[in-house]
C-alpha cells in the first residue's frame, strides 16, 4: 500500500508538470485535459499519505510536493468555478430580437439516434445549429428541418470531420474553408439577427492531438489561432463555435482568447464538460462557443446525451454593444503575438 501510494503520487505530480513543456507532441498536450481528475486524485492521495504513510523524510517531501501540486491545480481550475470572475456578464434584459440561440453538437458519426437531435433542436429553440462528425446519412436525416432552417452550409464527410450548419436567420457570405488540411473543413458566414444586426460566425472542428488521429497538436493549434486572428480583424460582432478538441483552460485556448479578444461564457459559471458523455470520470470541456465583448449571456446549458460521446451545448447570447466596457476582455502582449504567429506559420503535415 505504502509503495503504491508513493509511486502514484509521483506519477500524478509528473502529470501536472508535463504540460508545462510547450511541445506539440501529443504526450505533452493530452495531460492538459484532466485537471479536475488530477485535483480529485491529489486530494485522495494526500488523505492516503496522512492515514497510511510513515513520517519519513522521503514521504514528507512527497506529501509537500502533493500539497503544492494541489494548490497549483486549484489555481488553474478556479476561473472555471462559480467563484471565478465572469468574462462575460449576464443579460439583464429578457430574450428579444437581439438574441441568438446557438446549438453545437458533435453527433458521433456512427451514432444513429437522429430523432433525439431533432427533439433537442426544438427544445433549445435554436436559431443556429452546428453538427459535426456528420456524414451523408446524418445530412439525410436532418434534412427534415430544412423548411424551418432554410439557410444551410453542408459538408458531409465520411472521415468524422463532416459538418452541417442550419440557420433560420438569414445568412450571407457563407464559405467552406480548408484552413490547414484539405480534408478538415471549417465554416465562415455572417448571420443576421432579428433586429437587423449582422454577426460573423466561425465554425471549427480541428483534429485532436492523439496518436490515432494526429500525434501533434500543430495542425489543431494553427487552425484555432488562424481563426482567432481573423476574429480580431473582423469589424462585426463575432462568434466562434465548435468542437475544438481542446480544453477551455489549455495554453492554446488561452492564447486564442488573447489573440482574438473573444470571451468564454463558462468562466465564472462552471466547467460544462461536454466529453466524454459515457464515462463520468473522463469528462472535459471540448465543445466551445466564444463571443466578442459586445454580447451578454442569456443562458448556457449542457444538454442531455443523444447517444453520442459528446453532450450538446446550447448557448443564448444577446447583442448589446453598450456592455463592451463591462466585459473582461483578454489582451495579448508582444510575447503572445509572437507565439501565435510562430504557431500559425509552423509547418504542418500534408
Amino acid at each position: 500500500m505504502q509503495q503504491a501510494l508513493f509511486c502514484i503520487s509521483i506519477t500524478v505530480i509528473l502529470f501536472t508538470l508535463i504540460p508545462l513543456v510547450r511541445h506539440d507532441f501529443w504526450i505533452f498536450r493530452v495531460f492538459e485535459y484532466p485537471r479536475l481528475q488530477k485535483l480529485v486524485l491529489n486530494v485522495t492521495l494526500l488523505v492516503g499519505h496522512a492515514v497510511y504513510m510513515p513520517a519519513t523524510t522521503p514521504q514528507k517531501v512527497v506529501a509537500v510536493l502533493l500539497l503544492l501540486n494541489l494548490i497549483y491545480i486549484v489555481y488553474q481550475v478556479f476561473p472555471f468555478t462559480k467563484f471565478g470572475r465572469k468574462q462575460i456578464i449576464s443579460s439583464k434584459s429578457a430574450a428579444n430580437d437581439r438574441n441568438i440561440n446557438l446549438l453545437i453538437a458533435n453527433v458521433y458519426q456512427y451514432n444513429r439516434n437522429s430523432d433525439s437531435y431533432l427533439k433537442l433542436i426544438k427544445k433549445c429553440n435554436s436559431d443556429v445549429v452546428l453538427m459535426v462528425e456528420t456524414d451523408s446519412w446524418w445530412q439525410k436525416q436532418m434534412d427534415v428541418i430544412s423548411e424551418k432552417y432554410p439557410y444551410q452550409l453542408k459538408i458531409p464527410l465520411e472521415n468524422t470531420y463532416g459538418m452541417i450548419f442550419y440557420s433560420r436567420l438569414p445568412l450571407r457570405n457563407g464559405t467552406i474553408n480548408y484552413l490547414v488540411k484539405e480534408d478538415i473543413p471549417s465554416i465562415e458566414a455572417e448571420v443576421q439577427l432579428k433586429n437587423g444586426q449582422w454577426v460573423k460566425l466561425y465554425c471549427l472542428h480541428p483534429e485532436p492531438p492523439v496518436p490515432q488521429e494526429n500525434p501533434r497538436s500543430t495542425e489543431r493549434d494553427k487552425e484555432i489561432l488562424m481563426v482567432g486572428k481573423k476574429a480580431k480583424d473582423c469589424k462585426l460582432p463575432v462568434i466562434v463555435m465548435g468542437d475544438l478538441n481542446d480544453v477551455a483552460w489549455s495554453y492554446t485556448t488561452e492564447l486564442f482568447g488573447k489573440i482574438s479578444g473573444l470571451l468564454d461564457p463558462r468562466r465564472g459559471r462552471g466547467f460544462f464538460n461536454s466529453f466524454h458523455a459515457k464515462y463520468f470520470f473522463l469528462r472535459f470541456p471540448l465543445d466551445h462557443i466564444f463571443c466578442s465583448a459586445d454580447f451578454t449571456l442569456s443562458s448556457i446549458k449542457r444538454m442531455e446525451s443523444c447517444g453520442s460521446d459528446h453532450f450538446p451545448m446550447c448557448v443564448s447570447l444577446q447583442y448589446n454593444p453598450k456592455v463592451e466596457a463591462l466585459n473582461e476582455q483578454p489582451v495579448a502582449d508582444e510575447a503572445d503575438l509572437e507565439l501565435a504567429e510562430e504557431k500559425i506559420e509552423a509547418e504542418t503535415e500534408s
